[in-house]
């Protein structure tokens, strides 16, 4: 079934995008059987999580870096 665990955790945002592009190509394209095309399905779905938990954890970084910038321009500490 799914030993995805070990090795997912060190893929990078564009890793997972670029193998969620190649089962997306090849479910599109068919010729697979029935167990092939579920097995890449079930890939797809935690490659678009990881993707997903990739680009949540940007925009929390992000959000900070606003954050602090608009603390900073707002005053040090409150004037």
């Amino acid at each position: 079934m799914a030993e995805p665990d070990t090795d997912d955790a060190a893929l990078s945002y564009e890793q997972a995008r670029d193998e969620l592009i190649d089962v997306v190509r090849r479910l599109e394209a068919g010729g697979v059987t029935l167990e092939e095309s579920l097995a890449l399905w079930e890939r797809g779905e935690e490659l678009a999580k990881i993707c997903a938990g990739r680009l949540a954890g940007a925009r929390a970084r992000l959000d900070q870096a606003l954050k602090e910038e608009a603390e900073a321009e707002t005053g040090d500490g409150g004037e």
